[in-house]
């Protein structure tokens, strides 16, 4: 049937937020209600007629509500197809009432496991008679509509407001779809709540919310964004950002929480790699710094600061190009000011969870790995040579080492006092990217000596420390565990070269 008047609805939500309306709208238009529990008091307190559930079934919630809709009145309203003369006889023969709406609102299973409920509490919260119910509903979308979530409930309103208590097909077919998106995505949840440990080598990515892209890395590729932008930033102004944009934003937020609890720290991206870093007394410094490292590469990047961004900050910012500046909070002046560009898209980073996975296509298939929570520490430091880095140095080599993680691979970084002198980045060969280091720090007048290098993996020869003492470096911060470490060891010891090693390699491709 194309266009049903519909005459009965059953509701059964968890959220009730919303619903009132609906509640009132179907009673206007004559549609009989059936409920139970919470829903069916939150509608009778409402003043409107609606008839509980076991007045149908002849049977009563049982073990603590576990147990209230799964019954054959229930699925047979649900499932009957009006176009078969033997279901509409079965209907008539065990007096099962047709139900033409059926609206639920899942127990919150994902926001139970967040707030880090105990295992009890969320296995109470796995919905098994609203899931049911929402499965039963679209698979008979020719007779049924199927609202599957509170999200729904004001298109849902507009739909029998417009259609004065009727559906069509169209709507019915679309709404089933909205359902089986909410069930599979929430039993997605539910299995890797279960299979959190990987003992079962499967992957299951389930994301509700998406937005089309403008295109993706290039014009003639199109591109999605699937994932709760909203929650994790606050847009204060500026464009969409761009497939691009996400990627460079994605490699500021990772490289940022490196530094989130250190002093005032600034940094500069283009093409995921940073190309100004510096951690400095105030954010004003810090960006002035950051930029010294690389002005020209600055333009067109993304900004980020571990801390408010103020008023010197921003008309230091201001008069560069950038995509996007992205910063915990802005003074008012400083926002003001910010936004004196139209197009500069300005974030407020949020207090988000996020994945602890990262993956990625491969061949014909996807390749998933545990997101890279190591970071070098003082404390875990193997001395490897005579000369012993000072406190100074030690500081640069933990700043340097922190920003190698996050640097494509082969990569090398040279520091001093705390600022990104330059970098070597992507490179095939560790000397040409220490090469490319030492040339670009050079043509930014930088002074090497007594700077420090990182490393992202192990000197396989003595050749890039030797390079690296040339050019004036002090002091080596790498992985080891090359057979040949001893080589690198000995031109150190013998040239008065300090150098520690961390037992973690750091690629990043």
């Amino acid at each position: 049937m194309s266009t049903i008047k519909a005459s009965s609805a059953l509701i059964s939500v968890f959220h009730k937020d919303g619903l009132e309306p609906l509640v009132k709208k179907m009673d206007e238009l004559g549609i009989t209600l059936y409920s139970t529990g919470g829903t069916e008091k939150f509608i009778r307190d409402l003043g409107i007629h609606v008839i509980p559930v076991e007045e149908v079934t002849s049977y009563p919630s049982i073990l603590g509500g576990r147990v209230k809709t799964l019954h054959p009145k229930v699925f047979g309203g649900i499932l009957n197809r009006q176009d078969h003369d033997s279901d509409v006889a079965q209907m008539e023969e065990f007096q099962i009432p047709q139900l033409d709406i059926v609206i639920v609102d899942l127990y919150p299973f994902e926001k139970t496991v967040a707030s880090g409920a105990s295992e009890q509490d969320i296995i109470e919260k796995i919905d098994i008679g609203g899931i049911s119910l929402i499965r039963a509903a679209a698979k008979n979308y020719k007779d049924v509509l199927c609202v599957s979530s509170m999200e729904d409930y004001s298109d849902f309103l507009s739909v029998i407001s417009t259609g004065n208590g009727s559906t069509n097909l169209t709507d019915r077919k679309r709404y089933a779809a909205k359902a089986f998106n909410v069930s599979s995505h929430y039993d997605t949840a539910i299995f890797n709540y279960f299979n959190q440990n990987h003992d079962q080598a499967v992957l299951k990515i389930s994301e509700l919310k998406g937005q089309v892209l403008r295109y993706g890395e290039n014009p003639h590729q199109k591109g999605f964004f699937f994932g709760d932008f909203e929650a994790m930033f606050t847009k204060l102004h500026g464009k969409e950002l761009s497939y691009n944009n996400l990627l460079d934003v994605d490699a500021a937020v990772n490289l940022m929480l490196e530094f989130k609890k250190d002093d005032p720290t600034f940094a500069i991206l283009k093409h995921n790699n940073a190309c100004g870093l510096a951690t400095r007394s105030t954010v004003h410094k810090a960006y002035v710094d950051a930029l010294a490292g690389d002005p020209v590469s600055a333009f067109g990047g993304i900004l980020i600061s571990n801390v408010e961004i103020d008023v010197p900050t921003a008309k230091e910012i201001h008069q560069l190009f950038c995509e996007v500046v992205i910063a915990p909070s802005y003074s008012n002046e400083a926002l003001a000011l910010l936004k004196g560009k139209k197009n500069r898209i300005i974030l407020i980073q949020n207090e988000v969870a996020l994945p602890d996975t990262l993956v990625r296509t491969c061949l014909n298939g996807v390749l998933v790995q545990d997101k890279d929570f190591k970071t070098d520490d003082l404390a875990e430091l193997q001395y490897a040579t005579n000369s012993k880095p000072t406190n100074e140095q030690l500081q640069d080599l933990i700043f340097a080492s922190k920003l190698c993680k996050h640097t494509k691979s082969n990569t090398i970084v040279l520091a001093k006092n705390r600022q990104l002198c330059a970098s070597g980045t992507g490179q095939t060969s560790r000397v040409d990217a220490l090469n490319q280091a030492i040339h670009k720090a050079n043509h930014f007048k930088f002074d090497l000596k007594g700077a420090v290098m990182a490393s992202d993996a192990f000197f396989p020869f003595p050749d890039c420390v030797e390079i690296a003492h040339k050019a004036g470096i002090s002091s080596v911060i790498q992985p080891g565990g090359s057979i040949k470490d001893q080589l690198s060891i000995d031109y150190c010891n013998a040239n008065d070269v300090a150098m520690v090693m961390t037992g973690t390699r750091h690629f990043k491709h």
